[in-house]
């Protein structure tokens, strides 16, 4: 077994049945957002033919935590059906996207691959820990490993299906439970033999799940780093560890101290582990590498920092398990952030943005508020990356981790920011991070605290089409939306949001702008949505903006925010169209044009703006959808930055309707007159039947060219504009 144990049970991950009472198998924890488990398992919770190979459609499965007590719902990702034969089947692997994250004590499954005459431990799906059975796999043939467990003990069975296959340290699993040989007719059938079970090995699954086209799935599990003779990492690292514990005695005592911070068992006997051994055990175990090194920190002479310790450190970064920091540090840093976030939940994304400003953030932090539940996700997804900042020549860079603590210490200052400011030094310390290094960013986090942050009066939502969804009447639109703030004091800064580049509906648009929003700070910023020409037809403002919580009801994005309209497209197909757009704007002041039945086309129109409205720079439209479709068209061409319409007049005759807004009144009031009417007529729409639209366009973001943060449709990773076959044909 080696000088090694592992002593704690894993945390059991439950499919529950059709009732959500009883578990049908189990399933293992891939990451916080997703468990993988037997597509039978599933059929099972759905109350389907176990072997039915048809995917289910969208229904949901709930999942249980921490012995059933937390129960979340998740939706099929992958199906891998299964393919029955005469003794065992093959495929059966269903991978669960879980509609909120696992519970923080719910430790993604470590795999390693699979190999005959392991000794392996499985757990009933129920998750009493009194249910686990022991086996051997005796024979891995292809895809499947066939394993006998002993007469004395529990027998793997029933609800088994779609645990993990434990190794014998606990924290690492081999495969997937499958099935039991039942049938009687079969070449092994109970009759012949005893207690025998097969398995998916986890080389098989990551094959199958490749073959299903969900390699994103794969990179999103994490695995132990096989150490093979020939491993140059392995053989360096063994290396290292033999030149900082060539003495028996000390290894025994730091062996010890990291057996117990990993809840390993050891041995009492005054021994040691091998070199190879404690090898291994940094290779595969999380966190085991920096928290050795965290050991080691005083074993120098006169408790000085081993030379050899930063070389430990700098091959642990190429070891998968090792992460940055040691058991005690996260564990610490996780309880500091907790208060944190419970007394101010928008504060650690705040100061992300300041202090990470070119790190891509964790997802967590890409929201307005960082749920405590998510906290462990974001450490470990920082833990990943080092800050963009100098430090003195021959010196570790400064994690982004790091960098990030001391922007909240600063924030939060008092005794806690005291601890979290310790907490940086004892991990700058361990690292080898020079302290100037570490006083900079400490400064610069101070100054940002001190700082007034100008507050944010604009929040830009660029939308573009993306591919509808669905077939026949459930076709359903889909949009990919950037955002990005500007301050009072004019800057600009691109907002990271949940979403990325993903395709959205209307309402999860909505609810992406209204979470920008509530990321501005106090007050709430106007937002303009950029569209190309035919999204300016589009009902944003009617698409529901969601809920922010339990309490309040969720609100269209037109009576939410004052919002209007942009559309750049046109200074790309119009050359002069700017220079045009700018000689109107001119001071600001409303020079306006009404169109009414006078104007009997766009040749009049047209003729008005280049003589007589030479300077207008506001038109109010009337008319039919389709002469207003076209004199909006002509007034944007002709560089009119501010246009306002009803979307369902019929006619001239339902010009009246636009009469609430006062659409010839003070021109730099309007859009907050029609933010006021929006939220008016939302309670009683068919007393209010006009639908206006506001097209306005100053000169705010046309003037941040140049700058890394350009908010036009012309960058080159834009995706297609909205209707862009429409703009082609006309």
């Amino acid at each position: 077994m080696g000088w090694f144990r592992g002593t704690r049970a894993p945390q059991v991950v439950t499919v529950l049945g059709p009732r959500g009472d009883a578990a049908v198998g189990a399933a293992a924890l891939l990451s916080p957002g997703r468990v993988l488990t037997c597509a039978h398992v599933v059929n099972e919770a759905l109350g389907q033919p176990p072997l039915s190979g048809t995917r289910p459609a969208d229904e949901l499965v709930q999942v249980g935590f921490a012995r059933r007590t937390v129960r979340i719902k998740a939706q099929i990702e992958v199906w891998v059906p299964p393919r029955h034969s005469s003794a065992a089947w093959q495929g059966d692997l269903c991978v669960l996207r879980l509609a909120e994250p696992a519970p923080a004590s719910a430790v993604p499954v470590v795999w390693t691959e699979m190999a005959e005459g392991q000794s392996l431990r499985a757990w009933h799906g129920c998750g009493d820990p009194i249910t686990f059975a022991d086996t051997v796999l005796k024979l891995l043939d292809g895809h499947l490993g066939y394993l006998d467990g002993p007469l004395s003990g529990a027998a793997i069975g029933p609800g088994f299906s779609g645990g993990p296959l434990w190794t014998d340290a606990g924290d690492s699993a081999a495969g997937l439970v499958v099935g039991q040989l039942g049938q009687p007719d079969a070449p092994a059938h109970p009759g012949q033999t005893l207690r025998r079970t097969w398995a998916l090995s986890w080389q098989a699954v990551r094959e199958q799940l490749y073959a299903a086209g969900a390699g994103e799935v794969v990179a999103d599990c994490r695995t132990a780093r096989p150490a093979p003779q020939d491993d140059p990492v392995a053989a360096e690292l063994t290396d290292l560890v033999r030149s900082l514990l060539p003495d028996g005695t000390a290894r025994a005592e730091h062996a010890l101290r990291l057996a117990a911070e990993l809840g390993l068992a050891a041995p009492g006997d005054g021994s040691a582990p091998s070199v190879e051994e404690l090898t291994a055990v940094l290779l595969t175990r999380h966190r085991a590498l920096p928290t050795l090194s965290e050991s080691l920190l005083t074993a120098g002479p006169c408790g000085a920092r081993p030379e050899r310790l930063t070389a430990l450190l700098g091959i642990g970064r190429a070891v998968d398990a090792a992460g940055l920091l040691s058991r005690g540090e996260h564990a610490f840093l996780e309880r500091q952030l907790e208060l944190v976030v419970l007394a101010d939940p928008a504060l650690p994304a705040r100061a992300a943005q300041e202090a990470l400003r070119y790190t891509p953030l964790p997802a967590a932090l890409c929201t307005a508020r960082l749920p405590p539940q998510a906290l462990a996700q974001v450490i470990t997804d920082l833990e990943d990356y080092q800050d963009g900042g100098s430090v003195p020549a021959g010196t570790p860079r400064v994690p982004a981790l790091v960098h990030l603590v001391e922007f909240i210490a600063a924030a939060v200052g008092g005794p806690l920011g005291e601890r979290l400011g310790r907490w940086s030094e004892r991990v700058c310390a361990r690292l080898g991070v020079h302290p100037a290094a570490r006083d900079q960013r400490r400064a610069d986090a101070a100054h940002w605290a001190g700082a007034h942050t100008p507050p944010v009066t604009r929040l830009l939502a660029r939308l573009t089409r993306s591919e509808p969804e669905g077939e026949g009447t459930e076709r359903a639109e889909r949009y990919r939306c950037r955002l990005w703030q500007q301050h009072a004091d004019g800057s600009v800064r691109r907002l990271e949001t949940t979403a990325g580049d993903a395709p959205l509906t209307p309402e999860q648009v909505g609810a992406l702008i209204r979470e920008g929003a509530e990321r501005s700070g106090d007050e709430l910023p106007a937002v303009e949505i950029e569209v190309d020409r035919a999204g300016l037809h589009l009902p944003v403002d009617e698409w529901d903006a969601g809920s922010p919580n339990e309490f309040v009801p969720s609100l269209p994005l037109g009576a939410s925010f004052p919002l209007t309209l942009r559309c750049p497209e046109m200074s790309r197909r119009v050359p002069r169209r700017e220079v045009e757009h700018r000689r109107r704007w001119g001071d600001g002041h409303g020079r306006v044009l009404v169109i009414d039945p006078s104007c009997a086309d766009g040749r009049q129109v047209a003729a008005l703006l280049n003589s007589s409205h030479r300077d207008a720079n506001h038109v109010v439209l009337h008319g039919p959808p389709s002469l207003r479709a076209q004199l909006l068209d002509l007034c944007l061409a002709l560089g009119v930055p501010v246009v306002l319409w009803d979307r369902e007049a019929e006619d001239h005759d339902h010009a009246h309707r636009l009469d609430p807004l006062v659409p010839t009144g003070r021109l730099q009031e309007l859009p907050f007159r029609v933010h006021r009417f929006r939220a008016t007529a939302l309670p009683d729409p068919a007393g209010f039947p006009v639908r206006p639209s506001l097209v306005w366009e100053d000169l705010t973001w046309q003037d941040r060219t140049g700058a890394d943060h350009e908010p036009r449709l012309t960058d080159p990773d834009a995706a297609r504009p909205l209707f862009d076959e429409g703009a082609r044909s006309s």
